[in-house]
């Protein structure tokens, strides 16, 4: 991990952030509480995407193994304070997706699988208008192309209310 005051000039912070499994590709997101979230694609074995959390000065951080082989991750922070990832996944039919992060449980939950497949991958996100707009390229149509999606995201659920 790097850090930089201007942006022109870097040092190095973290050594190694993470080892195993040769680590490549990343998203961060800063929470309100300044918590740093990391969410990691490796490509060695294990193959499987990582979930990361530190708190400043972020030497310290703290691993979830997600159980799902991904690619170029994409993370962001609702504003309702939930978590959301655009990622390319691979078991069974190779697609880009949406899935919720469960940060707690380390968690990634597909919930919308978008028109995807063959070459595809590296999402971008952006909240507007209410909306969820997300950016990719895919090759599922024959020759890769751009494609952008709006996407209208459900209100959270309500918490379940205890019964004594």
């Amino acid at each position: 991990l790097y850090r930089s005051s201007d942006g022109r000039k870097f040092e190095t912070w973290v050594e190694n952030l993470f080892d195993q499994g040769y680590p490549n590709e990343t998203s961060l997101v800063f929470r309100p509480d300044e918590t740093c979230l990391c969410l990691l694609r490796r490509d060695d074995a294990p193959a499987t995407g990582l979930l990361g959390t530190a708190q400043p000065p972020y030497r310290e951080w703290t691993w979830k193994d997600l159980g799902k082989r991904i690619g170029g991750p994409r993370l962001m922070e609702l504003p309702d304070g939930r978590l959301v990832a655009a990622v390319r996944l691979y078991d069974g039919k190779v697609r880009t997706s949406l899935c919720w992060v469960d940060p707690e449980a380390g968690k990634l939950n597909e919930c919308l699988p978008l028109p995807s497949g063959g070459d595809t991958s590296y999402p971008g996100l952006v909240w507007h208008d209410n909306l969820l707009w997300v950016s990719y390229y895919s090759s599922h149509e024959g020759r890769t192309s751009i494609y952008l999606a709006k996407v209208r995201v459900p209100a959270r659920e309500p918490a379940s209310k205890k019964s004594d």
